[in-house]
Protein backbone atom coordinates (compact mmCIF):
# COMPACT_ATOMS: atom_id res chain seq x y z
CA UNK A 1 0.00 0.00 0.00
CA UNK A 2 1.68 3.40 -1.39
CA UNK A 3 1.83 6.31 1.43
CA UNK A 4 -1.43 8.17 1.91
CA UNK A 5 -1.45 11.68 0.29
CA UNK A 6 -0.93 14.31 2.26
CA UNK A 7 -3.53 14.74 5.10
CA UNK A 8 -3.60 15.19 8.57
CA UNK A 9 -0.91 15.46 11.02
CA UNK A 10 0.15 12.17 12.80
CA UNK A 11 2.06 12.73 16.37
CA UNK A 12 3.28 9.43 16.99
CA UNK A 13 4.72 8.78 20.53
CA UNK A 14 6.53 5.53 20.67
CA UNK A 15 8.14 4.74 24.09
CA UNK A 16 7.97 1.49 26.07
CA UNK A 17 5.12 0.00 28.67
CA UNK A 18 4.58 2.51 31.17
CA UNK A 19 6.73 4.91 30.02
CA UNK A 20 4.31 7.93 30.07
CA UNK A 21 2.72 7.83 26.41
CA UNK A 22 -1.02 7.73 27.05
CA UNK A 23 -0.69 10.68 29.90
CA UNK A 24 1.27 13.15 27.04
CA UNK A 25 -1.62 11.80 24.68
CA UNK A 26 -4.24 13.12 27.56
CA UNK A 27 -2.71 16.06 27.96
CA UNK A 28 -2.07 17.00 24.26
CA UNK A 29 -5.58 16.15 23.80
CA UNK A 30 -6.61 18.56 26.43
CA UNK A 31 -4.32 21.57 25.09
CA UNK A 32 -3.67 21.37 20.96
CA UNK A 33 -5.58 23.60 18.85
CA UNK A 34 -8.04 22.48 16.49
CA UNK A 35 -9.99 19.15 16.20
CA UNK A 36 -7.55 15.84 16.99
CA UNK A 37 -8.14 12.45 17.46
CA UNK A 38 -6.40 10.11 20.17
CA UNK A 39 -5.72 6.54 19.01
CA UNK A 40 -3.84 4.42 21.16
CA UNK A 41 -2.84 0.49 19.96
CA UNK A 42 -4.45 -0.49 23.36
CA UNK A 43 -7.64 0.25 22.67
CA UNK A 44 -7.45 -2.08 19.21
CA UNK A 45 -6.37 -4.74 21.59
CA UNK A 46 -9.17 -3.90 24.11
CA UNK A 47 -11.80 -4.24 21.37
CA UNK A 48 -10.59 -8.22 20.59
CA UNK A 49 -13.43 -10.77 22.08
CA UNK A 50 -13.99 -14.53 22.29
CA UNK A 51 -12.07 -17.41 23.03
CA UNK A 52 -8.52 -18.30 24.14
CA UNK A 53 -6.95 -18.84 21.20
CA UNK A 54 -4.81 -21.71 20.91
CA UNK A 55 -0.57 -22.01 22.06
CA UNK A 56 1.16 -20.08 19.63
CA UNK A 57 -1.84 -18.08 17.79
CA UNK A 58 -2.14 -14.91 20.29
CA UNK A 59 1.28 -13.24 18.84
CA UNK A 60 0.10 -13.87 15.42
CA UNK A 61 -3.30 -12.09 16.23
CA UNK A 62 -1.60 -8.95 17.87
CA UNK A 63 0.28 -8.61 14.77
CA UNK A 64 -3.16 -8.90 13.12
CA UNK A 65 -4.51 -6.40 15.08
CA UNK A 66 -1.17 -4.10 14.92
CA UNK A 67 -0.98 -3.86 11.26
CA UNK A 68 -5.45 -2.92 11.15
CA UNK A 69 -4.42 -0.16 13.45
CA UNK A 70 -1.66 1.01 11.50
CA UNK A 71 -4.09 1.20 8.50
CA UNK A 72 -6.80 2.89 10.85
CA UNK A 73 -4.17 5.72 11.89
CA UNK A 74 -3.55 5.99 7.61
CA UNK A 75 -7.00 6.30 6.88
CA UNK A 76 -7.74 8.64 9.76
CA UNK A 77 -5.01 11.11 8.03
CA UNK A 78 -5.78 10.47 4.55
CA UNK A 79 -8.75 12.00 5.08
CA UNK A 80 -7.45 14.92 6.84
CA UNK A 81 -7.91 13.97 10.36
CA UNK A 82 -5.17 14.79 13.01
CA UNK A 83 -3.99 11.98 15.20
CA UNK A 84 -1.79 11.24 18.41
CA UNK A 85 -0.54 8.01 17.95
CA UNK A 86 0.48 5.73 20.67
CA UNK A 87 1.83 2.74 20.00
CA UNK A 88 5.32 1.43 20.85
CA UNK A 89 7.64 0.66 17.61
CA UNK A 90 8.49 -2.68 19.62
CA UNK A 91 9.40 -4.65 16.63
CA UNK A 92 11.25 -3.49 13.48
CA UNK A 93 8.16 -4.87 11.23
CA UNK A 94 6.08 -2.14 13.02
CA UNK A 95 8.34 0.77 11.74
CA UNK A 96 8.86 -0.51 7.99
CA UNK A 97 5.14 -0.75 8.37
CA UNK A 98 4.33 3.00 9.30
CA UNK A 99 7.00 4.16 6.69
CA UNK A 100 5.03 2.80 4.04
CA UNK A 101 1.51 4.02 4.97
CA UNK A 102 2.46 7.28 6.81
CA UNK A 103 3.16 10.47 4.65
CA UNK A 104 6.81 11.08 5.79
CA UNK A 105 6.64 14.95 5.98
CA UNK A 106 3.54 14.86 7.85
CA UNK A 107 4.13 12.73 11.00
CA UNK A 108 6.04 13.75 13.46
CA UNK A 109 7.91 11.07 15.63
CA UNK A 110 8.40 11.59 19.38
CA UNK A 111 10.56 9.53 21.78
CA UNK A 112 8.95 8.68 24.96
CA UNK A 113 12.19 8.14 27.24
CA UNK A 114 12.21 6.79 30.73
CA UNK A 115 15.14 4.71 32.73
CA UNK A 116 14.81 1.10 33.22
CA UNK A 117 14.43 1.29 36.79
CA UNK A 118 11.68 4.02 36.58
CA UNK A 119 9.56 1.47 34.00
CA UNK A 120 9.55 -1.08 36.29
CA UNK A 121 8.85 0.50 39.31
CA UNK A 122 5.76 2.03 37.30
CA UNK A 123 4.50 -1.14 35.31
CA UNK A 124 4.46 -2.88 39.25
CA UNK A 125 2.19 -0.05 40.49
CA UNK A 126 0.23 0.56 37.46
CA UNK A 127 -0.62 -3.79 38.05
CA UNK A 128 -2.05 -3.96 34.59
CA UNK A 129 0.85 -4.93 32.63
CA UNK A 130 2.42 -8.09 32.12
CA UNK A 131 5.65 -8.10 34.31
CA UNK A 132 8.94 -7.50 32.75
CA UNK A 133 7.32 -5.92 29.22
CA UNK A 134 8.92 -2.44 29.92
CA UNK A 135 12.24 -4.39 30.10
CA UNK A 136 11.37 -6.30 26.62
CA UNK A 137 10.54 -3.74 25.05
CA UNK A 138 13.47 -0.84 26.37
CA UNK A 139 16.42 -1.89 24.16
CA UNK A 140 14.17 -1.78 20.97
CA UNK A 141 11.82 0.67 20.45
CA UNK A 142 14.45 3.87 20.34
CA UNK A 143 16.66 1.43 18.69
CA UNK A 144 15.84 2.34 14.91
CA UNK A 145 17.38 5.27 14.62
CA UNK A 146 16.20 9.23 14.96
CA UNK A 147 13.09 11.08 16.19
CA UNK A 148 12.21 14.59 15.61
CA UNK A 149 11.78 15.02 19.14
CA UNK A 150 12.79 13.33 22.70
CA UNK A 151 11.03 14.07 26.07
CA UNK A 152 12.07 12.06 29.26
CA UNK A 153 8.84 11.61 31.56
CA UNK A 154 11.47 10.42 34.51
CA UNK A 155 12.28 14.36 34.22
CA UNK A 156 9.49 16.13 33.38
CA UNK A 157 5.67 15.44 33.55
CA UNK A 158 3.11 14.98 31.28
CA UNK A 159 2.28 18.60 30.92
CA UNK A 160 5.87 19.49 30.30
CA UNK A 161 6.28 16.99 27.58
CA UNK A 162 2.94 18.22 25.67
CA UNK A 163 3.85 21.26 25.92
CA UNK A 164 7.39 20.48 24.31
CA UNK A 165 5.40 18.46 21.60
CA UNK A 166 2.90 21.81 20.97
CA UNK A 167 6.12 23.78 19.98
CA UNK A 168 7.75 21.33 17.94
CA UNK A 169 4.53 21.38 16.22
CA UNK A 170 4.79 25.04 15.65
CA UNK A 171 8.12 25.09 14.22
CA UNK A 172 7.89 21.53 12.23
CA UNK A 173 11.75 21.47 11.04
CA UNK A 174 12.58 19.40 7.95
CA UNK A 175 13.65 16.93 7.08
CA UNK A 176 11.70 14.91 9.89
CA UNK A 177 12.55 11.97 11.28
CA UNK A 178 9.78 9.68 9.10
CA UNK A 179 11.75 11.37 5.75
CA UNK A 180 15.31 10.35 7.04
CA UNK A 181 13.81 6.80 8.14
CA UNK A 182 12.09 5.94 4.79
CA UNK A 183 15.42 6.99 2.87
CA UNK A 184 17.20 4.39 5.18
CA UNK A 185 14.90 1.92 5.09
CA UNK A 186 12.70 2.04 2.13
CA UNK A 187 14.15 0.94 -1.40
CA UNK A 188 13.53 4.45 -3.70
CA UNK A 189 11.30 2.72 -5.89
CA UNK A 190 9.00 2.34 -3.21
Amino acid sequence: MPPTPAGGTVVLLNGTSSSGKSSIARELMATLDGSWFHLPVDAFHAMRGGSALPDGGLQAEIDRTVKGFHRAVAGMAAAGNNVVVDCPLSRRWRLLDLLGLLVPRDTVLVAVRCPLPELERREAERGDRTPGLAALQFPVVHAHGPHDLDVDTAESGPEECARRIREFLAVRPRPTAFEALRRTYVPASA
